[in-house]
């Protein structure tokens, strides 16, 4: 372990209690020698509580009396077995509270342009389970249809680094495995500049799904018979009228005249 604990609150407490030069104690908490200046004056962890390392067994009294006496003396962490292998020791990425309801949309970007990256890939930058990739793979979370993708880096959840290495990772193991990429995913490859200036896309809801080709032509066609002509060969057939109707006028006929007499 190269660097003590609480670093920012270990300088302030060098920085009131000691006469070290600002590169000691930059040097030794891994501070930028400006930050220890601004600590000093007043600008930086404003309302930071000093961390003393003496007492926390993570510097010797005797390395900040040479460095007082020496001004290039560079001061030497204290020696803690239990520390060995700390800084190799990895967790699970942490999100802070306001960034952690953004991860479905940087989820939505890289499986969307990066489809070359494996699941764990993807918990490494966004930090993330695999329960909600698949879900957003498989298009079943339940906001899906509000979700637009956000490239990870404008969202502050990883480093472009980080994902340009991951993608290297991926891609090397694509073709070790004999796979090629088709020209659809490599020009899903974009950057984060392109990926920000993109129209978002038209999202159809989910109630019509699957219409998109649905046509009212096509429903007529189905439908419609094909129009026959009408036949008027026999005009006597056409204008003679129904026996009932010849019969009824008869009838007609007769009571007027019995009405008469």
């Amino acid at each position: 372990m190269s660097k003590p604990l609480m670093p920012k609150a270990t300088a302030v407490w060098l920085v009131d209690n000691t006469t070290l030069s600002f590169k000691q104690i930059a040097d030794f908490c891994g501070l930028h020698e400006l930050e220890v200046q601004g600590i000093a004056d007043g600008d930086v962890a404003t309302g930071v509580k000093g961390f003393d390392p003496l007492a926390n067994n993570q510097l010797d009294p005797i390395e900040i009396e040479r460095g007082e006496k020496n001004p290039r003396h560079t001061l030497k962490l204290k020696y803690n077995p239990a520390s060995e292998g700390e800084e190799k020791r990895r967790g699970p990425r942490y999100t802070p509270l306001s960034k952690r309801q953004d991860r479905p949309a940087a989820i939505l970007w890289l499986v969307k342009f990066h489809p070359e990256l494996a699941d764990a890939q993807i918990r490494r930058l966004v930090g993330t389970t695999n329960t909600t990739i698949n879900a957003i793979r498989e298009r079943t979370h339940w906001n899906i249809a509000a979700l637009q993708p956000i490239d990870p880096v404008a969202l502050g959840l990883c480093r472009q680094t980080e994902l340009d290495k991951e993608v290297q990772k991926a891609a090397a193991k694509r073709a070790a495995e004999g796979g090629v990429m088709s020209d659809d995913e490599r020009r899903k490859l974009v950057s984060t500049e392109q990926s920000l200036e993109a129209d978002p896309e038209s999202k159809m809801p989910a109630g019509i799904a699957g219409l998109e080709n649905f046509s009212f032509g096509d429903l007529n066609e189905d439908t419609e018979e094909p129009s026959r002509a009408a036949d008027y060969s026999d005009a006597d057939s056409f204008f003679n009228l129904p026996d009932d109707a010849s019969e009824d006028e008869d009838e007609e006929e007769d009571e007027g005249q019995t009405g008469k007499t």
